[in-house]
């Protein structure tokens, strides 16, 4: 698919650190375990059956957890390149993603597709990282570079802007939502190996630019910012995405800002 996005993230890159994960056994992530749970409560709200289900990535070694029995044709594909999709249009009525989509190059592009390989009325519910995510981290590893400030870690997206890519790339009663996990660590290099177990390693592009030689520093700031159990706070944002794709028999949406609906009636819509 042609595209003009900027190239922030390196493609093999992505998929190198995916596989790693799944070699090192994702099934045991507790970011793809919350990930899991919090799709299979939302899908837990939709009454409907589902004949075609695809599941986007990694959140396919929970396929059994996330559909909890429901008789459907399972796709699932770990490695798949969410802005290549290998689909014909309208050959799914559910998508699952998660832990991905927040490090594509083209997020528009990889929407859209979603989209257009929906059925009508076909459902679409994600989970991605999102802004505010591993604030400890950044800030240590900013402390520990000095006046040398590398990128290590990619940018995220907020809530604002994946809620009006959502509505730009045509989906239909389109609900964000924003939770968030947070978790204790005595040491950095726990979490980076839970950010390497859950693939969200550093894919972006470019040449590496971590040195070893700043984990001293790096070691300091982590002490410094520790509470009095030596312990550092981080926190991990997941931007919760749900939409249809547009069928003529959906209900139209009230006017922006007219009122409050739950994510849980939406989802109880009916097929």
């Amino acid at each position: 698919m042609a595209t003009d996005a900027p190239l922030i993230f390196d493609n093999r890159r992505r998929m190198a650190v995916r596989a790693r994960a799944v070699a090192r056994g994702i099934a045991q992530s507790f970011l793809y375990q919350h990930m899991a749970d919090e799709l299979a409560e939302r899908l837990a709200y939709v009454s409907r059956d589902f004949k075609n289900v695809v599941l986007m990535g990694p959140i396919a070694a929970f396929a059994d957890q996330v559909l909890d029995g429901r008789t459907a044709e399972v796709t699932a594909n770990v490695m798949l390149d969410e802005e290549v999709l290998p689909y014909s249009p309208a050959s799914f009525d559910l998508i699952l993603s998660a832990g991905t989509l927040d490090s594509v190059n083209d997020l528009p592009g990889a929407l859209v597709q979603i989209r257009r390989v929906l059925k009508p009325d076909g459902l679409f519910l994600g989970t991605a990282f999102g802004a505010g995510s591993l604030h400890a981290l950044k800030a240590a590893m900013l402390a520990a570079d000095g006046d040398q400030v590398q990128p290590h870690i990619h940018p995220q997206i907020d809530l604002r802007a994946i809620s009006d890519l959502m509505t730009r790339t045509g989906f239909a009663l389109p609900v964000t939502d924003i939770d968030k996990l947070n978790v204790r660590y005595a040491d950095w290099r726990r979490l980076v190996s839970d950010l390497r177990d859950a693939g969200a390693s550093n894919a972006m592009n470019g040449p590496r630019r971590f040195n070893r030689s700043v984990s001293p520093a790096l070691d300091t700031a982590w002490q410094t910012a520790a509470d009095p159990d030596g312990r550092v706070a981080e926190s991990f944002h997941f931007l919760q995405l749900s939409g249809w794709a547009p069928a003529p028999t959906q209900p139209k949406p009230a006017a922006r800002g007219s009122g409050t609906v739950s994510l849980a009636s939406v989802l109880k819509k009916s097929g």
